[in-house]
């Protein structure tokens, strides 16, 4: 019967020594690290860099706006006769007066304040933009580095099943040969490896894209090897207090509530709005020989005549929109509350799940291909048994790495859901 089949012990210790080999050549160069991808596509993030102009520009406006305006220059000419003996003459007829003055707005204390208050709240809008920038790039470029790490594994799990096919097909042809076998044996495992060669090419496809997708944030090399994996066991989130958390925390939540802030400012302003500010003109007017030089004082002040209808109303828009901006920040907290809590359920899921495929159905798989293998060397198998076993035994394997690279991309999109400092790690309850 047919004899030339490695042992599955052996076959997993080749598995394993390629699985070793590759994560060791992967480590022999120069890697592409998890935390060292972050720190490349922060670094080379243009989105980042437009938020902080926002800010410092918001800053400025700040200061400038809680300055009195500038004083106004103000030349003319007055009285100027265009005909009869002294038509266009500046000197000769008593009321003609050349003047100079200069005319300053007062505008009140607290109206300035307001004004500067207004820009200052802007600039604290414009970082929590910053900040909603920076966790949507470090989840992006999280997912894009776990996307390539879990693709190039499953390659390696393909190439390495190719391999132990190929010794199976040379087997079934050499029992053939030797009319130990038949020949049906051989077209199935053919076939199985024509599957599989099928699996690789789209599999290569698949970490072609990978590729391609993190070094859109990193912009290193094409074919640097990964570095080692993150720890996708914990994450970030103080599970305990979550609904604080995320009202506090949450950058999508913190923009709303900058610009719930921006509002207020605003409305500010507009209540202050409702004192008019006060002109002061101070104007010399020099006349012609003979004639006395003339000094003018002037008050200037707004008639807010409909206040009802312009002041109030404008305070009453802005005091709209305050609210308009609490009532959308309070549902937007509800809606992120519960989007995070199904997230974390189906990682959690996702993570048992996985102990599960390790506590029994990869070993049953192997334990089915090991039965298989060994009936058909007693002769009560047919190979087409023994290949079916190892395909749903190397299809096992797929689904736990596809599950596997799942349950890390929502730890991504959870631990990253703020953006990423040096707070320690919260263990998985």
């Amino acid at each position: 019967m047919f004899t030339d089949f490695l042992p599955l012990a052996q076959r997993g210790a080749i598995l394993l020594l390629a699985g070793s080999a590759w994560a060791f050549n992967a480590h022999a160069q120069d890697t592409l690290d998890f935390d060292q991808a972050l720190g490349l596509s922060q670094a080379r993030s243009r989105q980042l860099a437009a938020q902080d102009h926002a800010v410092a520009a918001a800053r400025d406006m700040a200061v400038a706006a809680g300055q009195r305006p500038d004083p106004t220059l103000t030349l003319g000419i007055s009285n100027l006769p265009i005909d009869g003996p002294d038509r266009f003459s500046l000197g000769r007829d008593f009321m003609t007066m050349r003047s100079v003055g200069v005319m300053q707005e007062y505008t009140r204390e607290d109206k300035r304040l307001a004004r500067s208050r207004r820009f200052e709240r802007e600039a604290q809008a414009s970082e929590a933009s910053r900040a909603l920038a920076l966790s949507n790039l470090q989840r992006d470029t999280a997912v894009a580095w776990l996307e390539r790490h879990f693709q190039e594994r499953m390659l390696a799990l393909l190439k390495a099943q190719r391999d132990e096919t190929r010794l199976q097909v040379e087997a079934a042809e050499a029992a053939y040969r030797g009319g130990r076998g038949a020949q049906a044996d051989v077209f199935a495992a053919r076939s199985a490896l024509a599957q599989l060669d099928d699996r690789i090419e789209q599999a290569e496809r698949l970490v072609r894209t990978a590729k391609t997708l993190l070094a859109r944030w990193t912009g290193d090399d094409l074919n640097k090897p990964l570095g080692a994996p993150p720890d996708t066991s914990s994450v970030r989130l103080q599970q305990a207090n979550l609904e604080n958390e995320l009202a506090i925390g949450h950058p999508e939540v913190a923009v709303m509530a900058r610009q719930e802030e921006v509002a207020q400012a605003d409305a500010d302003l507009a209540r202050a709005n409702q004192h008019a500010d006060w002109s002061v003109a101070f104007m010399l007017s020099h006349r012609g020989p003979g004639y006395s030089n003339m000094a003018s004082l002037s008050v200037s002040v707004p008639l807010q005549w409909d206040q009802a209808n312009r002041q109030d109303r404008e305070l009453s828009a802005k005091l709209a929109i305050t609210d308009q901006w609490h009532a959308q920040r309070e549902e937007a907290v509800r809606d992120h509350l519960a989007q995070v809590r199904a997230t974390l359920q189906a990682w959690q899921s996702g993570r048992d799940r996985l102990s599960r495929y390790d506590a029994t159905l990869m070993p049953l798989a192997a334990e089915r291909s090991n039965a298989t293998l060994a009936a058909y060397r007693g002769g009560g198998m047919p190979l087409a048994s023994v290949l079916e076993a190892r395909r749903m035994a190397l299809d096992t394997g797929m689904e736990r790495l596809s599950l596997e690279m799942e349950t890390a991309r929502l730890w991504a999109q959870l631990n990253f859901l703020i953006p990423a400092d040096h707070d320690v790690a919260t263990p998985r309850p």
